[in-house]
This record gives structure tokens, sequence and C-alpha cells, in this order.
């Protein structure tokens, strides 16, 4: 589990081809991986990966096809910055929301615009996420955890401020950009809960 608060901004290194999926090599930028073991989760753009390589300032981690085919993970090139996150831990402070790592599909950028000293971004989902999305609700992009501003249809507004464009890779979307989108964790256990409409 992770916050969807991004620690660092690191880049991608290497591309390996391994069988059929990917091995990426990433250097992890600001975030110490001191404490990190083999096993560990990090996110990658809000993909929970696991550490297979450790080195002081960057892990690799296998990507395997499924990931590769829901993600931009499967378009990422070398040299591309990218957001990470560690794990949640029982000492994390929850400053955003819960979020998994697993992705549930790619959006993209429709619009920026200044909006005082803020950027208001509008994005389009997939038409079968939409109905999690909702009016100040949670979600994350690339793994960074945001509020929904307003809905409507496969569209939705959040307001970036200036600390999140200039520490997360949001800072360089535009307009076309391809995103990871995770919906909220409860608005998928809620309707898992609710009995089927008639």
């Amino acid at each position: 589990m992770f916050t969807g608060i991004v620690q660092a901004l690191g880049e991608i290194q290497a591309i390996e081809e391994h069988g059929g999926d990917r091995r990426l090599v990433i250097g992890a930028g600001g975030l110490h991986l001191g404490g990190a073991g083999l096993g560990d989760s990090i996110a990658v753009n809000g993909v929970c990966l696991t550490a297979v390589d450790i080195e002081a300032s960057r892990f690799a981690a296998d990507v395997s096809r499924e990931s590769l085919d829901l993600t931009t993970l499967g378009a990422a090139e070398v040299g591309q910055p990218v957001n990470l996150e560690p794990a949640l831990t029982l000492s994390t402070p929850l400053g955003g929301h819960l979020v998994s790592g697993h992705v549930d599909g790619v959006g993209q950028l429709v619009s920026r615009h200044p909006e005082a000293r803020s950027t208001r971004m509008v994005f389009e989902v997939p038409a079968e996420l939409s109905r999690y999305v909702a009016r100040k609700g949670s979600i994350a992009i690339d793994g960074t955890s945001l509020t929904v501003n307003e809905v409507e249809d496969c569209r939705f507004g959040v307001n970036i401020v200036p600390h999140t464009l200039e520490r997360t890779i949001m800072g360089d979307y535009e307009p076309g950009s391809r995103v990871n989108i995770e919906v909220d964790l409860v608005a998928r256990y809620l309707e898992r809960l609710l009995p089927p409409a008639d």
C-alpha cells in the first residue's frame, strides 16, 4: 500500500528485455534506498513494482506483460522521469489516501491552464472507470494522490498546487499526455458490497 504522496523524482536508466517482459533499472533520485531490501515494493508512476536488485542510488524491478499492457510503463523510455514512493509502513503519515499501486487504466490530459497560483488540469478516463470518479473524491494520477474538483461524463478536473508541480512529473504534462489512473479503493469496494441494480 501507498499514500499517493510522491517522495522523489527518479529516472529510468535502462530497459532490459527478459523473455517477453521487461526489467527496468531506475535511478532513485532523492529516494533513500538505505533501508530498502530485496522484495520491497516501490511505486513507479503509481505502479507497484518489486525491487529485485538494489544499489546505493538505483534499483531494478521486473514488469510483467500485464503491467506493460495496462499501464504507461509499456511505453517507458530511457531518460524518462518517474514518480517514486516506497511502500506505506505503520509509522508513515497518511497524507494522501490509501493507494494500492494496482493501476485501473490509462487516461490522458485534455487541458491545463493557470488558476491563481495553481494549475487546473482536466483528464479523460476510459468509460468503464468514470463511474468510480466522484466530485471531492480521491484519485491517483501516476501515483499522485489528488482530490477531484468536478466530473462530467468521462472527464474530471483537478487543481495542482505549485509544490506538486515541482516535486512530481505533473509539471511536464501537456495535453495528450497519457497517465496511470487508480480510482479510489472505497468506490471499488462499495460496488462489490452493494446489491446489483434491477
